[in-house]
């Protein structure tokens, strides 16, 4: 997407190029050859010749410049000229959009990791507490069904690895295809060394931050810019109701092989001889300049109708601007509302694992001496397991929305 818009920008450079040329004179040129048969016309004698080829040929050159035109011109230039501006901030929205993104994948990657990293540690766990359990079954301490129990538990735990690990290459893989990556051979990618997570939500409210968003955000400069085409767009079309004056100007000569020279100034006898190409050439010359005056009166109404539909893309522009206006507030509000919404849910899943943590190793301490079935042991350690897993959400959830709310702040994304 960022090279396809990039292209359009490059367009839109020919575009404004094209308007200001479009402002110079035009100048063209024709040349012409032609050999006539049977019965021609001497140029010199105004009289038609019989049964000769005539070979002759002319030169034209001719400009033009439009001296005014309801200033329709320097409008499609200033109109061009926006027109670029508004590609720029297209594609300054396509990167924000892919910055987001990325981000949005970079922390999907942060979080598989972890979950993989917790997962590890309960099959960890889990092996020990069969070891364990083998020797209490051994010296008669527990009965054979417990270690079957713990057995189970560990199969269940490791394909629960599998699955996390599956979805940490997943997620390695979206991260590379948003970056354009053919391949995630030797990917990898750093891990923050702050605490991004502890952070806390900004004091200002709705209000503060998209006043700011207003005067930054690629899509409202856009809708802005592309108000302000609509009105020159308006002001071209309403150009076409003026005059157009015009100057012009012409250069011609030619040749004609049937054409002879004078040669006496006898009126009743008069003498002819032959009359070269380039004497002809020299003396035929032609040139002038001119004033033409153009006055629209009847076209179909096509001017006023024209007028009338830029009118009506003005309104409609406008509507556009209001309307980013409003789904920009909605979102600034939603994030922050998500935002207060993801550190609650981080802070009480803290609370939450804490309380587990040590749930689980009172149970661990009672299971070692034989005072919690496998069934309880394996119920508070699955307990931990969602619960860490929940907070692990909640965290990375959490990281996102503030950052999100930078983003609408104008400020870059930072996960230090």
């Amino acid at each position: 997407m960022v090279k396809l818009q990039q292209l359009q920008t490059l367009k839109q450079q020919n575009n404004l190029a094209m308007a200001k040329l479009s402002i110079l004179p035009s100048l063209s040129g024709t040349g012409s050859y032609n050999m006539a048969f049977g019965r021609a016309l001497d140029q010199t004698t105004y009289e038609f010749i019989e049964n000769q080829t005539v070979v002759s040929g002319q030169i034209y050159a001719g400009s033009s410049i439009t001296l005014f035109s309801g200033l329709r011109n320097l409008n499609n230039i200033r109109k061009n000229q926006y027109e670029l501006v508004a590609a720029g901030y297209d594609l300054d929205r396509i990167k924000d959009n892919i910055t987001l993104n990325v981000t949005l994948a970079y922390l999907q990657v942060l979080l598989s990791r972890e979950l993989v990293s917790v997962a590890e540690n309960q099959v960890v766990m889990t092996r020990n507490q069969i070891k364990r359990i083998s020797d209490m079954v051994e010296t008669g301490g527990l009965i054979r069904g417990s270690l079957l129990d713990i057995q189970a538990q560990a199969a269940t735990e490791e394909m629960h690895l599998t699955a996390m690990s599956n979805n940490l290459e997943l997620a390695i893989l979206a991260l590379t295809q948003l970056m354009d990556l053919e391949t995630t051979e030797g990917f990898d990618i750093a891990i923050p060394a702050g605490n991004a997570e502890e952070r806390e939500i900004t004091d200002e409210n709705t209000s503060e931050i998209y006043s700011r968003a207003l005067l930054s955000r690629p899509e409202i400069l856009s809708a802005e810019t592309r108000l302000r085409i609509a009105a020159l767009s308006l002001r071209i079309a309403q150009g076409g109701q003026s005059p157009r004056l015009t100057l012009t100007n012409a250069f011609s000569t030619g040749y004609s092989d049937a054409r002879r020279r004078l040669l006496n100034d006898d009126p009743v006898n008069p003498v002819y001889g032959y009359y070269s190409p380039v004497d002809q050439i020299a003396d035929n010359i032609n040139y002038g300049i001119g004033l033409s005056l153009s006055l629209p009166i009847l076209n179909g109404w096509q001017v006023r109708t024209g007028i009338k539909n830029a009118r009506l893309e003005v309104t409609e522009k406008d509507y556009l601007l209001e309307e980013t206006r409003k789904q920009l507030y909605r979102e600034i509000q939603q994030a922050m509302a998500d935002a207060a919404a993801s550190r609650k849910s981080y802070e009480a899943g803290k609370k939450a694992v804490e309380a587990l943590k040590e749930a689980f190793r009172y149970t661990e301490e009672r299971f070692s001496v034989g005072l919690v079935t496998p069934v309880e042991y394996n119920t508070a350690k699955t307990n931990l397991l969602i619960s860490e897993s929940e907070l692990l959400q909640a965290k990375y959830e959490y990281i996102f929305k503030i950052s999100v709310l930078d983003f609408y702040q104008g400020i870059p994304i930072s996960l230090k």
